[in-house]
Parts: C-alpha cells; structure tokens; sequence
C-alpha cells in the first residue's frame, strides 16, 4: 500500500515538473521514480526570465505575450505554453468595467497580479503600473514598482511612455534592479490626450517622435517594448533598430512578438478593437451553457 501511494505520488511530481518543458523534444521520460523532482526540473527548460527575450531575438524566435486578471486564467495561459503573462491595466476594463484603464488602483492591481502570480509556473509574469502611480517620480515609481514585485511574485513592470522624463524614470528602476518594459504608440492611460484610442505615427514628426522614444527606453535599460496601434512600417523600422525584443499590439507581423488582451482572443469582449483577432466565441458559447443549464433547472431535468 505504502510503494503504490509513492509510486502515485512520484508520477503527480513528474507531472507538475513537465509542465515546465514547453514542447515534447523537451521533456524527460519518468522511468519509475528513477529521475529526482530537481534533476528533472534542472533538465526541462526553467522558468522564463528577461535574459531569454533578447537572445529569442537574437535567435529570430517570436514571443507569445497574452494578458491575465485571475489565477484560472493564468494557469490555462501557462500551461498552454504563453511566454509572457501580462496583468495589464486592461483588467480595469475587461474584468472590472470601467471606460478606461485610468480608475484602476495599486491595490487592486497588486490583488489581481498576487492571483495571476499564483497560477504561472513557467511564464514571465509582467504587471501594469496603473496610472499615477509612477509619473509624479522617479522616487515613487521605484517605491511602486518594489511593492509590486516584493507583494506579488511579479518578475518585471511595465510603464507607458517614452519621453525624456519617463526614460529617466525607466533608468533609474532598472540601475536599482527593477526589470522594466517600455510602452510606446497608442498608450492607453494617455486616452484622453489622444482624444480617444487612435492609432498612433501616422505622420512623419509623430512617427519620429515614437522611434525616439523606443530608443530611449533600450538606453533606459528596459527589456522589451510594447508598440501598440502603429502602422506596420514603423515597427518593422523600430524592430529593425532596437537590440531588444518588440511586442506589436496592433503594430503588424513584423514585430519579435503579439500580445493581445485574452479576453479579445477569445471572443469574450462586448466591444473588439480593430487589430483584435478573436481566436474563439466564448461569449456566445458560455451563454449558450448558461441558457442550456437553465432550461434542465426549470424543466426538473437537472
């Protein structure tokens, strides 16, 4: 009795450690409890850090980024072999309701990037300053950003906006061992100075001021930058110009890699951007489960 719990408890271990190992070339065959939790662990791939993004690059192997809010989500995302994990402010609208992303607090970023932390094993989990909580600074920004990875097992932030005050703020986190990535185009907590969510580097000057940008960040020290809703040949250029990775959001397939906010992936959105490609209908299939369970409640089938 004792061997066949060990035996059961053996194989659950080798179970949770290949979900490490994101395809099958990578995993270690268990040959009766012979291989420790470690060596297997040490033999699959770890877990991804920042120093993986610039040698993918390098190696011309593009990046899978989608955004999370609770720790089933998340989990689904990991396991499902995402490469980077964002708890993007966008939560303040697909998860919580409001207009914009501007309303989301620190707190209720730190509770949403604890319960995304809590399901990931293998992807780099990146957490969204919310607005205000690192402009007014480069002081406040490290005191947010070190609550953030102190509190929720975060690995790195994100911070909209490449502009000679921000990349400063960008430097002065990772000179003091914040990983940071930049955000430039269309940055949502700007909304209302854009006048709305429109696609940005249209023009020559605003186009030149958005590669600027994105080079001062990799100056800065960040590790990747998201390019969002710009046109495709400003992000091929800028791709072409940085060392470190690009993830286009509504920024064309040239980029090193694509996020997008899971909810839009998976048709679960009232409202889809333009760039936004739905990859299933959720929406429709958990309201025809919903109506489904109902009719079997009041039919006294169920």
């Amino acid at each position: 009795m004792v061997e066949r719990h060990l035996a059961k408890v053996n194989v659950a271990r080798s179970n949770r450690v290949a979900r490490f190992c994101k395809t099958e070339s990578e995993r270690v065959e268990w040959k009766g409890g012979s291989c420790s939790v470690l060596t297997l662990a040490g033999l699959c791939a770890m877990a991804i850090t920042i120093h993986h993004f610039k040698q993918w690059k390098q190696d011309g192997r593009p990046i899978v980024a989608l955004t999370a809010w609770d720790c089933l989500l998340a989990k689904v995302l990991d396991e499902a072999g995402v490469d980077l994990i964002l708890v993007g402010d966008s939560l303040a609208m697909v998860a919580l309701g409001y207009d914009t992303t501007l309303p989301i607090t620190l707190d209720e970023m730190l509770h949403h990037t604890k319960a995304v932390c809590r399901g990931v094993t293998k992807a780099l989990v990146v957490c969204d300053l919310p607005f205000l909580s690192y402009q007014e600074s480069p002081q406040q920004a490290l005191s947010v950003a070190g609550q953030v990875l102190k509190e929720t097992q975060a690995k790195a932030v994100k911070l909209e906006g490449g502009y000679p005050a921000m990349a400063e703020t960008v430097q002065f986190l990772t000179q003091r061992g914040i990983p940071v990535m930049g955000h430039v185009g269309l940055t949502p907590q700007s909304v209302h100075q854009f006048g709305g969510y429109r696609k940005q580097g249209k023009d020559p000057d605003s186009a030149e001021r958005i590669l600027e940008e994105a080079i001062a960040l990799e100056s800065a020290g960040a590790f990747a930058v998201v390019l969002e809703h710009i046109p495709a040949d400003l992000a091929a250029t800028i791709t072409h110009k940085l060392k470190i990775p690009t993830i286009g959001i509504g920024a064309g397939s040239n980029c090193d890699g694509q996020v997008l906010v899971t909810a839009d992936l998976l048709g679960l959105s009232d409202w889809q951007p333009p760039f936004a490609k739905p990859y299933a209908n959720l929406r429709q299939s958990v309201a025809d489960a919903v109506q489904g369970f109902s009719q079997e409640v009041r039919s006294h089938k169920f």
